[in-house]
């Protein structure tokens, strides 16, 4: 009779347990591939959740390195106004600053269109997801979304843009010939999008690496096994 050395059958037994495990947490269907779909959903909702709440927060953007954001790019070197202050170390940062303060205004707008898409986006392949890098569940609903957030956020920035009270920002912006706000809050909302997902890719990633925090009984039992 064939004996199966000790080490393998311990792996053998505890892959087992951990499946068994995943079956039976409260609250998960009988199906071990619709528990990883909630909880694939509960992973992208306490991600987007927690990254809207730091985003959005005061000095939000400009106080994180990680999505803090730089001068729009159309600001380019457009007149002899907008020159001398983007030469100015002074100027160029205080306008840095109102221009992180107006992408919190777009991450709130963002917010809530992101927590509906959560809550009944479609989940196909959840196990793919879970099983996948730090991010997979970010990137997968980063491209369900389809820069979808852009289009959101732009209203709110342009709004921001015009009705800003620092005088700085109305000089920049009347001197800009053939620009308009419109055309600066768009590409100022690109790179609020590009901070957003950043945000929400590090909170899934933290999730990940440490889901007994969450207290989350299904995300403690499928990430905690893996």
């Amino acid at each position: 009779m064939r004996t199966v050395p000790l080490a393998i059958a311990r792996r053998s037994f505890l892959a087992g347990l951990s499946a068994s495990a995943l079956l039976t947490l409260p609250g998960c269907a009988s199906n071990g591939a619709l528990s990883f779909t909630e909880a694939i959903r509960r992973l992208l909702a306490l991600s987007t959740q927690n990254a809207f709440a730091s985003l959005t927060a005061p000095g939000g953007f400009y106080d994180n390195a990680l999505v803090r954001l730089d001068l729009p790019d159309v600001l380019g070197s457009r007149g002899n106004t907008v020159q001398n202050i983007l030469t100015s170390a002074v100027f160029k940062n205080r306008l840095q600053k109102e221009f992180n303060r107006m992408a919190e205004d777009g991450a709130r707008r963002a917010a809530p269109v992101v927590a509906d898409t959560v809550r009944t986006i479609g989940i196909e392949n959840a196990v793919a997801l879970v099983k996948g890098g730090p991010t997979a569940a970010t990137t997968f609903l980063r491209g369900a979304m389809a820069g979808s957030l852009v289009e959101v956020m732009v209203p709110a920035l342009g709004d921001a843009i015009r009705l800003s009270n620092d005088p700085l920002m109305g000089e920049v912006i009347s001197s800009l010939t053939g620009i308009d706000a419109s055309a600066v809050a768009r590409d100022l909302a690109g790179d609020v999008d590009n901070a957003i997902w950043k945000a929400v890719g590090q909170e899934e990633a933290a999730i990940r690496a440490d889901p007994a925090k969450t207290r989350d009984p299904l995300l403690m039992g499928v990430f905690g096994v893996l």
